[in-house]
C-alpha cells in the first residue's frame, strides 16, 4: 500500500491519480474529509481507505507492516498566515511524528518542502545540505518548512529512503479550492472570463519592470512523475529542488493564458499588498542538477504547454484531473 496525505488537496490528488494511471488502487487518502469543498479531488480515484489525518499515526501502529511507501504532502500551505502555532502543530510537529514512524517501521517517505525556504534567495537555490542552517524564509510557512528539514538533517536515524522535495511555484489541474493561494494561471482565467483582462502585480523594486518578477513554474504533472520516479527508483535520500531549472515572468504567464482563451492580451498592474510586499520573492530558479544526476531524465513541462493544457483540457472543461 501507499499512503499519500493531503489527499484532498492539489498536488497529493493528482499523485493520487498518476497512481492509479500506473495500475496502483491500493492508495490510503490522507486528510480532512470533513471539508466537502475538496470532494471533487479525490471522488473519482481509485483506492483502499479514506483516512482522517488525525488517525494516521495510529493506523501506522497497526498497520505498518503493510505499507510500502509514504507520501507525505499534506500541509498548511498559506503564506499569508502568520501564527506561528499553526505551522508548529499542522507542519512542524505532525511531520517529525510521521517521520519517527517511517524510521521505527522502515517504511521509505517523500514529503513536500518548499523552494519558500530560500528565503530572498540570497543564498541561491542549491539544494545542498550544507546551507539549510543559514537559511532565512520570508514568512512563517516558508519557516515551518525549513525548520524540518533542519530537524531531519539532524537525525541520526532515518527511513531506509527519503526525500524532501523543495516545490518551486507549481500550478495545474486541481487547484481550484486554494483561495488566493492558487496560481497566477488560475486567477488569471477567472478574470479573463469576467471582464477580459488580467491583473499583475506591479513592481516595487527598480531592477524589476512590472509583471517581470520571475518564478519556476512547475506544472503539477511534472510533480507526479518525479514523486513516480522516487518511489520506484529510490535514488539517494536527500533534500531536492523540484522545479524546471527555467525561471519565467508573470507577463509570459499572463499572456499564455489568454493564448489558450483565444483571447486577446489585455494587462493592468496593481500594487503589490502590503501585507506581503516586503516579503515578495522577485526571482526563483531551482538548480536541478542533483534531481538529474540521481537519474531524472525525463524534460519538464515548458509553460506554453503546461498553461495551455491546463486551460484547455482543464479549466475550460470545469474538471479535475
Amino acid at each position: 500500500m501507499i499512503v499519500i496525505t493531503g489527499a484532498a488537496g492539489f498536488i497529493a490528488s493528482v499523485v493520487a491519480g498518476s497512481l492509479n494511471e500506473q495500475g496502483r488502487q491500493d492508495l490510503i487518502l490522507v486528510d480532512d474529509f470533513s471539508k466537502k469543498q475538496k470532494e471533487r479531488n479525490y471522488i473519482n480515484k481509485q483506492y483502499q481507505l479514506l483516512l482522517d489525518r488525525k488517525e494516521l499515526h495510529n493506523w501506522l501502529k497497526i498497520n505498518h507492516d503493510k505499507v510500502d511507501f509514504i507520501v507525505h504532502l499534506g500541509a498548511r500551505t498559506d503564506t499569508t498566515e502568520f501564527d506561528w502555532n499553526v505551522f508548529v502543530e499542522l507542519n512542524v510537529s505532525y511531520t517529525e511524528q510521521l517521520w519517527t514512524l517511517c524510521t521505527e517501521y522502515r517504511i521509505p517517505l517523500v514529503y513536500a518542502s518548499s523552494a519558500a525556504t530560500y528565503g530572498g534567495g540570497e543564498l541561491g537555490y542549491n539544494d545542498s545540505h550544507d546551507i539549510v542552517e543559514r537559511l532565512q524564509p520570508l514568512n512563517p510557512y516558508g519557516r515551518s518548512k525549513n525548520e524540518i528539514d533542519k530537524w531531519i538533517l539532524r537525525q541520526k536515524q532515518c527511513p531506509p529512503f527519503w526525500a524532501g522535495l523543495k516545490f518551486f511555484n507549481v500550478y495545474g489541474p486541481n487547484e481550484y479550492h486554494k483561495g488566493r493561494m492558487a496560481s497566477v494561471i488560475l486567477h488569471s482565467f477567472h478574470q479573463i472570463q469576467d471582464s477580459g483582462e488580467v491583473k499583475l502585480f506591479r513592481s516595487h523594486r527598480p531592477d524589476f519592470a512590472d509583471g517581470q518578477q520571475l518564478r519556476d513554474f512547475i506544472y503539477v504533472k511534472d510533480i507526479a512523475s518525479v514523486i513516480l520516479f522516487l518511489i520506484e527508483k529510490r535514488p539517494e535520500s536527500g533534500l531536492y529542488n523540484l522545479g524546471t531549472g527555467h525561471a519565467r515572468s508573470f507577463y509570459d504567464l499572463a499572456t499564455n493564458t489568454f493564448k489558450a482563451m483565444c483571447k486577446a492580451v489585455n494587462i493592468k498592474f496593481i500594487d503589490t499588498p502590503l501585507d506581503i510586499r516586503d516579503k515578495y520573492q522577485y526571482f526563483t530558479e531551482a538548480n536541478m542538477e542533483k534531481l538529474r544526476k540521481a537519474g531524472y531524465y525525463k524534460p519538464f513541462t515548458t509553460l506554453e504547454d503546461g498553461v495551455s493544457d491546463y486551460v484547455t483540457n482543464y479549466l475550460m472543461k470545469d474538471i479535475t484531473y
